[in-house]
């Protein structure tokens, strides 16, 4: 099913100061780079702030949500404008989901396409904290429909192989360090880091105890081959998982996980765990890092090979 109307709403936000101008001195906090990365005061969608879009009555439209910015989890909730998730990260799900709060919340990198078929003015907001925060609002107008709202049907699907977890090659990541995270050990370039040394190099995080790109892969697999990733976040913040050159299914349950969903970027909450698998069939040279983008300047990357 594709939409009559298809908009791309590009999600950020900007750290000003009181006068109203982009906040340079900030950039490269440690503090940042450190707790939850760089957050800004100033939201924007499509560069705009509360922008206002003009949509048509009863007609269907796609909302493409693509959240930018440096390290926000933007907390949605779709269901409140009786939209229906039909994709995420770019690809179609099997079969349209009733948005939710659950599954409305979108991390950096991630992106989510909706289903809208307008009856009235709405507005996406921003959740967090309690309240609730225009980012952009509708303005709906035209006449009453005369025919009946169509039921909402699947995209065609990207035909992605899927993972044969029978014959999976199973990597462990352990994610470590950052601030409030208790003392930890850290590689970086073959040497471990002395305090002083983290606030020198100002790699404070670490994958599977390395800070930054080690010079061998976190794994080596053949074209082809299947690989689950457990992923094991024993820090206190959270950190969207980004997996270069290939989608994954997520095979941890969660309302945040619908089955038979492809992503690219998973999000991780502090002392949680997520298992993904995928298919490794792009060869080449490929990075898996948060995108938190503070997280991977100070650490968080890492790299792995197909064949």
């Amino acid at each position: 099913y594709l939409s009559e109307r298809d908009l791309c709403l590009i999600i950020d936000d900007w750290r000003l100061t009181e006068a109203g101008v982009l906040d340079t001195a900030s950039f490269g906090s440690l503090h940042d780079w450190s707790h939850g990365g760089r957050l800004g005061n100033w939201p924007t969608v499509n560069g705009q702030p509360q922008p206002s879009l003009t949509l048509a009555r009863g007609v269907p439209h796609r909302l493409r949500l693509v959240n930018a910015s440096n390290a926000r989890v933007f907390e949605l909730d779709p269901g409140r404008f009786a939209a229906h998730v039909i994709a995420l990260d770019g690809q179609p799900l099997p079969e349209p989901l009733t948005a939710s709060r659950a599954l409305g919340s979108i991390a950096p990198a991630q992106r989510m396409d909706l289903l809208v078929v307008p009856t009235g003015d709405f507005a996406i907001e921003e959740l967090t904290g309690g309240g609730a925060f225009p980012l952009v609002r509708f303005r709906v107008s035209g006449p009453e429909p005369t025919a009946p709202t169509p039921r909402p049907r699947p995209l065609p699907a990207a035909g992605l192989p899927r993972p044969d977890l029978g014959a999976a090659a199973t990597v462990r990541l352990v994610m470590a360090g950052g601030a409030m995270g208790g003392p930890v050990s850290i590689v970086h370039k073959g040497r471990t880091l002395s305090r002083e040394d983290l606030r020198r190099t100002r790699q404070v995080w670490a994958l599977n105890g390395v800070a930054d790109l080690a010079a061998e892969p976190l794994f080596d697999v053949r074209r082809g081959e299947t690989v689950v990733l457990e992923m094991i976040n024993e820090t206190a913040w959270p950190h969207a998982m980004h997996l270069h050159g290939h989608h994954f299914r997520v095979l941890t349950e969660s309302a945040a996980h619908p089955p038979g969903a492809w992503r690219d970027t998973v999000l991780i909450g502090p002392r949680e765990s997520v298992r993904i698998a995928f298919v490794a069939d792009n060869p080449g040279r490929w990075l898996l890092h948060c995108h938190m983008l503070e997280h991977a300047a100070a650490g968080m990357r890492t790299w792995f090979r197909v064949g």
